[in-house]
Parts: structure tokens; C-alpha cells; sequence
């Protein structure tokens, strides 16, 4: 039976993590620079002029379900994060399901992003007259990753901020100039929603809401944040609602500088450096490329800080083999499971890439069905927390309406899913990742020490309990 290691022989470097650090988390691997360029046409494929609108209603939905999150995240702190919480509520079981959901969804994050970067250094390259092999490009993002997660969770932090920053504030400058060649006139095509359908809408959701997943991730450093149920909480509704704002402003200005051109958004190669000719603005569109390269590189990164992390709680708690829950005795980061979370994140678009698929292919793919894995955790955690606050005795008439509406918007995207039936192979994602979920409760169906599981999840809860209270 594996046994369970404890808090002081496997621990993660306790109070190392600031405010904005905690924050760069969440803001790096929901990664809004990235979506300028591969998010948004996605987003406009299905919704159209209504991509705003479907940007506008993940916001909505997110911004509640950090409401929800932080019912415990102002309680308690952990790496396990939303998997703890949801056990906190639905019991040691269902919290498992959601830490598995949330393992292949960090880990699907991190592999899209790795072909992302490999998308748009190959633009920057060309540009100089070099070509460079994907699969090649792709190990280089990865690998980088992988030394600064392995090494310092600080150094990370700060390199994810200084990063997405600059990205973010070079692509607000080109929305202002796209508004600004455009008059700042309103766009009555998008105002009116013309030629939209709520199942595009309801789709171009599944999309829009992978824009924003990895806002919960500043979570997975309950152990390593100071101040953490101060710290994570103001994050993770401070990253919902910037990320929110950006993307609405962004998807509007994007499909408006498309009008006059004569390729739409979703089947432009490169729609950075489109929208920067049409505004006359050639360098900036150069710096954007370079600009969305190092932030898929970051979200990257903090995609394999965050799948290390739910592996390294869910190894303290028996469930994955024991050395993925050891913490590096001199960086304090949980190496193994960094290792691991590496090598899968470029495994996956490698041998994708090998079969002669496209980056931006399967950018959208993974993409896909990595949001069904954050869908899950959204929703258990929206069901989770009026359960919790009943158990204590605190439950109120809004946190239940609170609940009852994020559960809504979060089955927006799910309903739209299955009807009206999507294009192949989208068709068949959502009974790809049930598929995966039913393996992982069969999994823990199946494992002789799962009442161990159960005791040590139920430790932790205790634990925190006597630290939050």
C-alpha cells in the first residue's frame, strides 16, 4: 500500500509567494495574450458576431465561480486546491473524480500552448529566413519550462508577470488603434448580434471559457503563498474579471478590424499581423508575434506548475504513486511530478505533430477537450460549496442563488456541446473526456488502499479546519 508523506518530510517552500506572484499564476496560465491570436477566431468560427457575447457570459460564469471558490479558499489552503475543496463538500470521492479531471486539463493546457508556441516562433524565424521544425520548437518550450518549474517557484513567478504584461500591453495598444481607425464608431453588426444563433453562442462558450481556464490555478500554492486565504481569494476574482474585460474588448475590436478585409478572422493565418497592416502599424505587428511566442511559453509554464501541484496533493493523498507527492530538498518544488507533467505536456502535440497535423489543429483540439476537464471542477465546486457552507452552518439565500447561476453558465458551454451536434472531431470530444473520467473512477474503484485515500483526504480536511479556524 503507498504510504502517505507527510507535510514535514515532502514540503513545498512555505510563505515564498507574494500577492502579485499568486496573481501572475492565475493571469499567465489563463495566458488572455495567446487569445488575441488563436482563442478569439476559434471563438468567432461558431458565435460570429456574437463572439463578444460569448466572451461577456464566461466572464459572468467565471467571475461566480471564484465566488464559489473562495467560500474555501478564504478558509483553507492547499496545493490540492479545487479537488480538496469539492471533497470538502461532495465527499473524498467525487474529490478525487475532480482532481482527475483537473490533472489531464493543466496537462492538455500545457501541451496546446507548447504547439501555440511553436505556431508563432515559426512566424518570428521565418521572418529572418530560418525554419525550424516544430516538434523541435516544441521541446525547447517545454524544456525551459520545466527548469524554472523545477527549479525556483519564485523565479517562475516572476518571469510569468514581467512576461504577460508586456504581451498584454502591446495588444491594448493595438486595440486602441484598430478602434481608433475605425472612428470609435460603435459596430452595429456586433451591438445587434446580426446572423448569430445560440448554439453558436452556447459553443463559441466551450472556446471562451478556455480563454479564461487556469484563473483557479493560484490556488494549487495554498503552500507556498503568503497570506494564502487573503491572497488567492482577491486573486482569483481579480484575475476573472481583468481576463474578462481584456477578451470583451479584444474580440469586439478583432472582428471589427476584420470588416474590411477580405479573408474572415477564422481563416486568417496570421490574424496579428492582418489587423496590424490594416492599421498601418507593420513593426507592432512583428513585437505581437514575438509577444504571444513567450506568453504561450509562460502559460506553458504555469500549466506545468499547476499539473505538478494537483499530482503532488494527489500523492500526499496516496492516490498517485507516492514519489509524485516528494517535494526537492533544496528547491522546495515537487520535482518528480514537474518531470512528469513536462515530459506528457510534449509527448502529446509531439506524437500529434508526427502524425502531419497542423499547431493551430491541434491547439484547438487539446484546447477542447481540456476545458471539458475545468468545466468539471467548475461545476462540482459551484455544487460543492452550498453543501460546505450548510455542513458549517453559514449557508444564506446568495450563496445558493450564487451557485444555482454559476452551475448555469457553466452548463452553457456544456449543452452546446451536444447540440446542436458539432463538426467532427469536435463532435466526439465530450465522449472522449467522459471516457476519461469513467477510467479514473474505475481506477480508484479498483485500488486495495482506497479507503486510505479516503482517511487521508479526510486528515487534511481536519487539518485545515484547525488552521482556518
Amino acid at each position: 500500500m503507498a504510504t502517505y508523506p507527510t507535510k514535514k518530510s515532502a514540503s513545498l517552500r512555505p510563505n515564498c509567494l507574494s500577492f502579485a506572484d499568486v496573481l501572475s499564476q492565475s493571469v499567465s496560465l489563463a495566458a488572455p495574450s495567446i487569445g488575441i491570436a488563436l482563442n478569439i477566431p476559434l471563438v468567432f468560427a461558431s458565435a460570429g458576431n456574437g463572439a463578444w457575447l460569448a466572451f461577456t457570459l464566461a466572464t459572468i460564469g467565471l467571475v461566480l465561480v471564484s465566488l464559489n471558490i473562495n467560500q474555501f479558499a478564504r478558509r483553507s489552503a492547499s496545493a490540492g486546491a479545487l479537488y480538496l475543496y469539492v471533497a470538502k463538500g461532495l465527499g473524498s470521492t467525487v474529490g478525487i473524480v475532480c482532481g482527475w479531471a483537473l490533472t489531464l486539463a493543466y496537462l492538455l493546457v500545457a501541451a496546446a500552448v507548447s504547439v501555440g508556441f511553436a505556431e508563432y516562433a515559426g512566424i518570428v524565424l521565418t521572418e529572418f529566413g530560418l525554419q525550424v521544425p516544430s516538434l523541435l520548437l516544441c521541446v525547447l518550450c517545454v524544456g525551459f519550462a520545466w527548469y524554472y518549474a523545477y527549479t525556483d517557484i519564485q523565479l517562475a513567478a516572476m518571469l510569468m508577470i514581467i512576461i504577460e504584461v508586456v504581451a498584454m500591453s502591446f495588444i491594448l495598444l493595438l486595440a486602441f488603434l484598430i478602434l481608433g481607425h475605425h472612428g470609435f464608431r460603435p459596430d452595429v453588426e456586433q451591438l445587434t448580434l446580426a446572423g448569430t444563433t445560440p448554439g453558436g453562442i452556447s459553443l463559441g462558450m466551450v472556446i471562451a471559457i478556455f480563454s479564461f481556464v487556469g484563473f483557479e490555478s493560484a490556488a494549487t500554492l495554498g503552500d507556498e503563498a503568503k497570506s494564502p486565504t487573503r491572497s488567492i481569494p482577491r486573486s482569483l476574482v481579480w484575475s476573472a474579471l481583468l481576463i474578462g474585460l481584456f477578451f470583451m474588448l479584444l474580440s469586439y475590436s478583432e472582428v471589427l478590424g476584420f470588416r474590411s478585409n477580405e479573408t474572415p478572422l477564422n481563416e486568417a493565418a496570421s490574424p496579428i499581423n492582418v489587423l496590424a497592416d490594416l492599421v498601418r502599424a507593420d513593426l507592432l505587428g512583428v513585437g505581437l508575434t514575438v509577444g504571444i511566442a513567450f506568453s504561450c511559453f509562460s502559460c506553458c509554464l504555469a500549466s506545468i506548475n499547476a499539473a505538478s501541484r494537483i499530482a503532488y496533493a494527489l500523492a500526499r493523498h496516496s492516490f498517485f504513486p507516492t514519489p509524485l507527492g516528494v517535494a526537492h530538498t533544496r528547491n522546495r518544488t515537487p520535482h518528480i511530478a514537474v518531470s512528469i507533467s513536462a515530459l506528457l505536456a510534449f509527448l502529446i502535440p509531439g506524437s500529434m505533430l508526427l502524425f502531419g497535423m497542423a499547431p493551430t489543429e491541434i491547439y484547438g483540439y487539446l484546447g477542447t477537450i481540456s476545458t471539458y476537464g475545468f468545466l468539471t471542477a467548475y461545476l462540482l465546486v459551484s455544487i460543492a460549496a452550498p453543501v460546505y457552507l450548510s455542513q458549517r452552518g453559514e449557508l444564506r439565500s446568495h450563496h445558493l442563488i450564487i451557485s444555482i447561476l454559476a452551475g448555469f453558465f457553466m452548463l452553457i458551454p456544456v449543452a452546446g456541446s451536444f447540440y446542436p451536434v458539432p463538426s467532427f472531431p469536435f463532435n466526439i470530444f465530450p465522449y472522449f473526456f467522459l471516457l476519461y473520467l469513467a477510467a479514473g473512477g474505475w481506477l480508484f474503484s479498483t485500488l486495495s488502499h482506497r479507503a486510505q485515500i479516503i482517511k487521508n483526504i479526510e486528515r487534511d480536511d481536519v487539518a485545515e479546519g484547525q488552521l482556518s479556524d
